[in-house]
């Protein structure tokens, strides 16, 4: 039988919306300790996507817990795709994560990885941060301005100011809405130029022919990670989603290592 959504409120500084999440909650012996997984979905992606839905799979397999969420504008969720932003979709991150107690593996894929980079800034100023380690699969950190803005032509800028908004090409059946709003928060998330400090293991996952997200700019973010552990795997024949059988064999390879501590 399907497992059906739970459905929460938030109200936070960016508009009260309700946000679906499905989390699996196993009961561990007395003294048993074993971390979950969280799932943060890429731009316009929601949590029935086939990485999304593997992750639900390997935690069965690895018997863990696991959690993914449609972000505001997203699939079960409330709101237009139009009205999002990284500081909205980051309060409803923290708030689903804040849901639940165990230690975890936060998993993000594209703008899911700039998002899971956010979320641990926040959650290392706690005493107890519970973040087990960071898996990043074709990374978009700093989206909004390396890999939108700073393509834009003239003609899109003069649009975007203009009438707020632009239409940009997508696999999806209808565009991207790109808005000013989108464009603008961004700059307050921006984490290139300076240390990325994760005070826990990363892992980067990137395909050589991901053309979303090239390879280049996963392997600048390599180069910003100097104080913590990081483990980085090119996929040759690999494109952005990563998601063909054998990608997602090495996604769960990946999280077998960290739970097994081989590294």
């Amino acid at each position: 039988m399907p497992q059906l959504p739970e459905f929460i409120e938030i109200i936070g500084n960016h508009k009260q919306r309700t946000i679906a999440l499905l989390r699996t909650q196993l009961v561990f012996a007395e003294g048993e300790h074993k971390p979950s997984l969280f799932w943060l979905g890429g731009f316009k992606s929601d949590m029935e996507g086939s990485k999304a839905i593997a992750i639900d799979s390997f935690a069965s397999d690895l018997g863990l817990n696991a959690t993914r969420f449609d972000y505001s504008g997203h699939g079960k969720s409330s709101g237009e795709f139009s009205e999002g932003y990284i500081s909205r979709w980051l309060e409803e991150a923290l708030e689903v994560f804040d849901r639940s107690d165990e230690e975890q593996i936060i998993i993000g894929s594209s703008m899911g990885g700039w998002l899971a980079l956010l979320l641990n800034n926040i959650l290392q100023k706690r005493k107890n941060p519970r973040v087990k380690a960071i898996i990043l699969i074709a990374p978009a950190i700093d989206m909004t301005k390396d890999l939108m803005a700073d393509h834009f032509s003239e003609k899109q800028f003069n649009e975007l100011q203009a009438e707020g908004f632009i239409e940009l090409p997508s696999d999806y059946d209808e565009p991207y809405i790109i808005t000013e709003k989108l464009i603008e928060d961004g700059k307050n998330h921006l984490l290139f130029g300076k240390p990325v400090e994760t005070a826990c293991p990363v892992y980067i996952l990137q395909g050589a022919k991901d053309e979303a997200v090239p390879p280049s700019h996963a392997i600048k973010l390599l180069s910003h990670i100097m104080q913590d552990p990081v483990f980085f795997t090119m996929v040759p024949d690999g494109d952005h989603s990563l998601s063909r059988p054998q990608d997602l064999v090495l996604l769960k390879s990946t999280i077998s290592r960290i739970i097994s501590g081989e590294e």
